[in-house]
């Protein structure tokens, strides 16, 4: 990837975004004859990466601040507390500028338009790399969907500058739903039996990553759209496929860690470098002045911990007690959990809260390189611990046995401990199967940008029932509204339902 980074450069400089849906000035690429060669074609590739990484920070506020897993104790000043309390309203909404998402849909919009004209030495790398564009439109405008519902559908790169020509009122949900099966279909179409790795790295999008988000965009619409079990057949058959493309659970203890971003349970994942970009997920650390005086849970001193992060979000009181198992190798994996004494050397084997002072976020905690901590590991959108669970959902709601994946990720967690008389989870009713489900997937994705779309999808009295800041009769909630800004920018976008001015 880093051989064209030079050029992408310049090349990132020709859309920058103004509006609220960020339509700028049409790309100048064409004219300067960028898209006459693979060249231009592959930098432009790494734009589109480039671009995903650059509204990450968005992706994971979008899919996990709004669920239960933070709003605790934090050493430093809480950031998002708004999201966390769903305390949302048009003069305080947040995301204007649609996140940022528009952004890149544009510019996979240039690309899916021209790409099929450059001639490549090698085909297959062309069709590749269309795949790839198609997967991650799909993925954008999923998750614009899953955001604000009905939202506008841009599918041509721009040709005017003409701003009431940029107008667009949002979509229906169900022509949304449409567009993202169309361009996972697509994407599909243009793997074709390729099912590799582009360049042997998991950092590209690629067949199993479409597989993978089909699975995800189908359960939701069957379950929230009116898709059925059509739908749900669907998401079962390509999630089952997965498993034969070179993807599988690895052991926790070859899942985390820079030095275990090769491993094979990871579909795709976001690249970050040192000198290149860092991560968000310093913000769930600490600062050394606070961090160095504690101790661990294990009874040992942090004094040596070598951390310059910042504590703006801590794990809810539920999140705590829900890993407070010692079997479970998620408990360590997941956070550091600090306490202000040693507890007369034996540490602190279970919660107590009167000694508590925060915790750490284990999973992305970079590498340490002299003094200072490194925060570049790759962050997975998919792994195949999310498959395995989706799997489950499927089976789930087409009335059929999801207690073989629940425990296999439950097997794979407590690893020596497990034992099946205890740990192994039993078939039974479809709202009890969703609740163990849905609790296995809180424990295995805190961190990762998932747990407030598991409970979207799941269907909205387990959002209720889950989320203590929202009530019966808050359903309007779950999507955000349009800000005044955006509107007062496009006339043509008609507020959410349910929320007033």
């Amino acid at each position: 990837m880093k051989k064209y980074l030079y050029i992408l450069i310049a090349v990132m400089t020709f859309s920058a975004c103004e509006s609220e849906l960020d339509l700028t000035s049409p790309s100048q690429l064409t004219a300067a004859g960028f898209w006459d060669t693979e060249e231009g074609a592959r930098t432009a590739q790494t734009g589109m990466y480039a671009n995903l990484r650059s509204t990450a920070g968005n992706l994971w506020l979008l899919g996990e601040m709004r669920s239960d897993i933070w709003g605790g104790r934090t050493y430093e000043s809480p950031a998002n507390e708004a999201l966390i309390e769903s305390n949302i309203t048009v003069s305080t909404a947040p995301f204007g500028g649609w996140a940022g998402l528009y952004t890149n849909i544009h510019r996979i919009n240039d690309f899916l338009k021209n790409v099929p004209n450059v001639s490549f030495i090698n085909e297959a790398d062309k069709n590749h790399l269309l795949g790839q564009a198609y997967g991650l439109r799909a993925l954008y405008y999923y998750t614009l969907l899953k955001t604000w519902g009905d939202v506008p559908i841009i599918l041509e790169p721009l040709t005017t500058v003409d701003a009431s020509a940029l107008s667009k009122p949002r979509s229906s949900q169900t022509d949304v739903m449409a567009q993202i099966k169309s361009d996972i279909a697509s994407s599909l179409s243009a793997f074709g039996s390729d099912n590799s790795f582009f360049e042997g790295q998991r950092i590209y999008w690629s067949k199993p990553a479409t597989l993978a988000l089909k699975g995800d965009v189908y359960i939701w619409s069957g379950n929230l759209l009116g898709g059925g079990n059509a739908d749900f057949t669907e998401a079962k058959a390509a999630l089952q496929q997965i498993a034969s493309l070179g993807i599988e659970l690895e052991p926790l203890s070859s899942l985390w860690g820079v030095e275990n971003e090769a491993n094979n349970e990871f579909i795709f994942a976001i690249q970050y470098k040192q000198d290149e970009a860092s991560n968000i997920y310093n913000s769930l650390t600490g600062r050394s002045t606070e961090i160095n005086v504690q101790y661990n849970d294990m009874g040992a001193s942090m004094s040596d911990f070598v951390i310059a992060g910042a504590n703006r979000y801590g794990q809810s009181e539920k999140t705590i007690l829900l890993l407070d198992d010692n079997d479970d190798g998620r408990k360590d994996a997941t956070f550091i959990r600090l306490y202000t004494d040693d507890n007369g050397g034996l540490g602190y084997s279970s919660y107590d809260e009167s000694k508590y002072f925060g915790s750490i976020f284990n999973k992305f905690l970079g590498v340490v390189k002299g003094s200072e901590r490194i925060f570049e590991n790759d962050v997975p959108l998919y792994r195949y611990a999310d498959v395995v669970l989706l799997l489950a959902e499927a089976k789930n709601l087409l009335g059929e046995d999801p207690s073989s994946e629940i425990n296999q990720i439950r097997e794979r967690a407590y690893g020596d401990n497990y034992n099946p008389l205890i740990h192994a989870y039993t078939n039974s009713t479809k709202v009890n199967n969703t609740n163990a489900i849905l609790n296995e997937r809180y424990k295995e994705f805190i961190g990762e940008g998932k747990r407030w779309w598991d409970l979207r999808r799941a269907g909205n009295s387990f959002v209720i029932d889950n989320i203590s800041f929202l009530s019966t009769g808050d359903e309007y909630k779950l999507v955000l509204p349009i800000t005044n800004d955006m509107i007062g920018r496009n006339p043509l976008l008609q507020q959410t339902t349910g929320y007033i001015e």
